[in-house]
């Protein structure tokens, strides 16, 4: 179950190419609380410190240093030789995620700087390369404990406090180095339309501008099976074609769509030649679904989807934000599944490619949710806008992607229920979100005080199943904010009305285990009965209210004093897997 041009560890697995080479491992590593190093130069003599092992930030026991103070300017080293016959080529520098703010130097020349924790970057380190030498990449980074940032769940205060956790602090994610011609794919942004059998690819090439008898191909797939090839002139920057994804005549294949029960995806290579030499090719995928809404229903490919999340913090005991191993991403769809859950919301963290690629293959699907800021100034607007306008187009070609999640529970628009400002950022974002993607419904503030929104979501932590019936009997009294739902919150904001949206609870539950160490949702129960009486009976009231389109549970796994997870912070499952399958599917 892996895609034709699968390889394990690769950073970027929907846009392959292979040449590339793994930079994690060993690095060296300084703390610069006094921020001196710029002034005294590090990026040219690196001080004698200590190592850490990327990607695992230094807060984590994966790094070898596992510190949890919080320092706002760290550093990195490490060198690295780019062999001669690499000269002729482009050397890309690619970090795919560093938080919180980077300045990248290469042989003591500064290439390059990026902010945001979320978003890969990279940085084309071409012009400071010494070929068939050493080659010092040194980087600065600096983070804050400001709530104008993008932190989703990293606190900002010493301790750990509610739900909020051991901060993150420099590179969490892959780095890697890949080598390419001047003449390149620089992105292809992939649209399927299955009411069509159409695919519209959408490139962006690079360094063509001095080129001649330029010539792009593509090459699809199904099974191993060739669908369709075609083939365009490459005569300018950005170039779009769409192209019939049925089997051509005689063929076995018709459309294959992409689903949870049939997750089926299509290869695709990208050719760029030069005449007849070839200059780039880039291997990828895609899937050919349609998620959409229609008449108050969520629809997948055109037929109605109940759908059963389960909220996943992507945390690990030893790593937190950052995953152990590829083997650990796919050990948490796999159990996912296992339980009966077809789909995940990826709370307050913008996860691995690797990971979404696995949810591609194994067809889970995904709420991709943007980490908040926790305070509303023209500082946090411009940082959480600049983020997003990053992420979305990075994720669009996954199509286990079905829901964007800009906000959540009023996290960084605390005034959003009357606050005009705050519901016109929203309004923005989801607008903004829009234009890149018109194909996904967008939820503007997950749990509560809707502004504009596809989906109404709704929070409720109720233990009981019988009072969550009685609650949520009366539809017309939730949707038109005639009462506070959750004897908390009303559904929309002022000004905003309800549009015959589908409804979903997208958390509830959160039930803890009698213990001392840490909390969950309500009251804790005292054995396993009573925690699979108390989920069998709020699960069910959910399934039996007819006019929600599904639900997400919390949560997947503890996070660390948060003990409210199916299974433990080492994936060890709390109550019988099968029987929580058994409930979700009855």
């Amino acid at each position: 179950m892996t895609t034709k041009a699968y390889i394990k560890d690769y950073p970027r697995p929907q846009f392959v190419r292979k040449e590339w080479l793994d930079l994690n491992g060993q690095w060296d590593f300084c703390f610069d609380d006094e921020r001196i190093g710029e002034t005294e130069q590090w990026f040219k003599q690196f001080p004698e410190g200590q190592k850490i092992i990327v990607p695992f930030t230094y807060e984590t026991k994966a790094s070898g240093i596992g510190i949890e103070t919080f320092h706002p300017q760290v550093w990195y080293r490490r060198s690295v030789v780019i062999p001669q016959e690499v000269a002729a080529k482009r050397t890309i520098l690619h970090f795919q995620g560093v938080d919180y703010k980077a300045k990248c130097w290469v042989n003591g020349v500064l290439a390059g700087e990026h902010e945001g924790a979320y978003a890969a970057f990279s940085f084309d380190i071409t012009p400071y390369i010494k070929y068939g030498a050493e080659n010092n990449l040194v980087l600065e980074v600096q983070d804050s404990q400001s709530c104008t940032q993008p932190r989703g769940k990293q606190r900002w205060v010493e301790q750990n406090f509610e739900c909020f956790y051991v901060q993150s602090t420099g590179i969490w994610k892959s780095v890697w180095i890949e080598h390419v011609n001047e003449a390149r794919i620089e992105a292809v942004k992939m649209t399927p339309d299955i009411d069509r059998h159409m695919i519209r690819f959408d490139f962006q090439l690079k360094g063509i501008e001095d080129k001649k008898n330029l010539r792009l191909e593509a090459a699809i797939e199904l099974k191993g099976q060739p669908v369709r090839t075609v083939s365009l002139s490459a005569d300018r920057s950005w170039i779009t074609v769409e192209v019939n994804v049925l089997h051509e005549a005689g063929g076995p294949w018709k459309q294959s769509l992409w689903s949870p029960e049939s997750p089926n995806l299509y290869d695709v290579q990208f050719v760029l030649y030069e005449g007849e030499q070839e200059r780039d090719r880039v291997s990828s995928y895609f899937g050919m679904r349609k998620i959409s809404i229609e008449n108050g229903q969520i629809l997948l490919n055109n037929a109605p989807l109940y759908q059963r999340l389960i909220l996943d913090q992507g945390y690990w005991p030893d790593s937190h934000l950052t995953p152990p191993s590829e083997e650990a991403l796919i050990e948490d769809i796999d159990k996912t599944a296992e339980m009966g859950y077809n789909g995940l919301r990826k709370h307050m963290k913008l996860e691995d490619p690797r990971f979404l690629y696995w949810c591609d293959v194994k067809g889970m699907l995904v709420w991709s949710e943007m980490a908040a800021t926790f305070e509303f100034n023209d500082d946090a607007v411009s940082r959480f806008t600049r983020e997003w306008l990053e992420i979305v187009p990075q994720q669009y070609n996954h199509p286990s992607i079905i829901t964007w999640v800009p906000f959540n529970e009023s996290w960084g628009i605390p005034t959003i229920a009357h606050d005009v400002r705050q519901q016109q950022f929203t309004q923005g974002i989801y607008h903004l979100t829009k234009a890149i993607d018109p194909y996904r419904p967008v939820v503007t503030n997950d749990g509560w005080e809707h502004t504009v929104s596809d989906i109404l979501t709704l929070h409720d932590y109720v233990e009981k199943g019988a009072e969550f019936l009685e609650r949520y009997q009366d539809k017309e009294s939730i949707v038109n904010n005639q009462i506070s739902f959750n004897q908390w919150k009303r559904a929309f904001a002022e000004g905003y009305a309800y549009r015959g949206q589908p409804i979903i609870i997208s958390e509830f539950g959160g039930i803890a285990f009698q213990t001392d160490k840490g909390w969950g949702y309500g009251n804790q129960v005292d054995s396993e009965e009573a925690f699979i009486e108390r989920f069998r009976a709020i699960t069910g009231a959910i399934k039996a209210t007819p006019y929600l389109a599904g639900y997400c549970y919390t949560q997947l796994t503890d996070v660390q004093q948060e003990v409210n997870g199916l299974l433990t912070e080492d994936r060890q499952p709390k109550v019988p897997l099968e029987v929580i399958r058994e409930i979700n599917l009855a």
